[in-house]
């Protein structure tokens, strides 16, 4: 079974996403890990937009990436540019992704226009996954 880390910035959004479809995807053929550079909690959108597409989140946890550093990962994916920047170095031979997916925590105005962008966002990260597991796994 392969071991994938999918590291971001708080480990609220984008890698909470990226953790939901990845183990979806994947099923058995992979432990899947989330982790940012910083904790910033579960953003009760993700949430919210994940169970729109019938997968539930909701008992994420949002980790540290140092929890992880025994861990002999395959691949760690970072999934903003701030995360790759950051990224500590792993003593292991795992395989380095990275894609760059706008914050939708960042998004302004109503809550129609912001859960419009988190659900765009979790479209082109569902792609993003499946493609993953696709070629990789």
């Amino acid at each position: 079974m392969k071991k994938v880390l999918v590291l971001c910035t708080g480990n609220s959004c984008r890698s909470q996403i990226a953790e939901g479809y990845l183990r979806y995807f994947a099923g058995d053929k992979a432990a899947v890990y989330s982790a940012g550079v910083e904790t910033h909690g579960v953003n009760p959108r993700a949430i919210a937009t994940m169970a729109e597409d019938g997968i539930d989140i909701s008992k994420h946890t949002s980790n540290n990436i140092n929890e992880y550093q025994g861990i002999d990962f395959d691949y760690v994916i970072t999934v903003c540019d701030n995360a790759k920047e950051r990224c500590p170095f792993f003593p292991t031979s795992a395989r380095k992704l990275h894609e760059n997916f706008p914050d939708p925590a960042k998004a302004t105005g109503s809550e129609d226009e912001i859960m419009s962008e988190f659900r765009s966002v979790r479209q082109t990260i569902r792609d993003y996954t499946k493609d993953f597991v696709e070629q990789y796994l």
